[in-house]
């Protein structure tokens, strides 16, 4: 594992298209990450060996997307005293929502900041990254200042092509 700022884990491979969202949005803010397979079920070794590494790389938090039973956010949760946001995968016949409670039902003192399913959540999970790290980073929080509003911005030309 490179030096990187956020460790975003999935449960497969398959879940890298939506898990992308958070890539590209965290390049977006400058903030270095590095993504990963690994699996709560199929890999715990793994999974175990890459939080333990984490803190000896840089990493100050975990973006976590995992479909089905999606317990890997948890068992990331269990092992870290950093940050770990959850993004629920839409990957079984139940549209996502197994995974939404999944992910955020977890015990006390074991918390997942959970998104939303899918890439809205992907793309949440890292301008969440970009608040917390901007809290002791003035460049993310300038950086996250400007993203806000050209979302701001966004709205204001939609309406005008409506002539509102």
């Amino acid at each position: 594992m490179s030096d990187c700022q956020v460790l975003i884990l999935m449960g497969s491979d398959s879940d890298a298209p939506i898990m992308k969202s958070a890539v590209d949005m965290l390049d977006h803010f400058g903030i270095s990450n590095e993504m990963t397979v690994a699996s709560a079920h199929r890999s715990p070794a793994r999974v175990l060996r890459l939080v333990e590494e984490a803190d000896g790389c840089g990493v100050q938090v975990f973006i976590v997307g995992a479909g089905a039973a999606a317990h890997l956010a948890g068992v990331v949760a269990a092992h870290t005293t950093k940050p770990v946001i959850g993004v629920p995968i839409d990957a079984t016949a139940l549209s996502g929502m197994d995974a939404l409670l999944a992910t955020v039902q977890m015990p006390p003192g074991v918390p997942v900041a959970t998104m939303a399913i899918g890439k809205a959540g992907a793309t949440n999970a890292a301008v969440m990254t970009a608040q917390i790290l901007a809290v002791s980073d003035p460049g993310v929080a300038d950086k996250l200042k400007d993203y806000k509003h050209l979302l701001v911005e966004k709205v204001e030309r939609a309406a005008e092509r409506l002539g509102t």
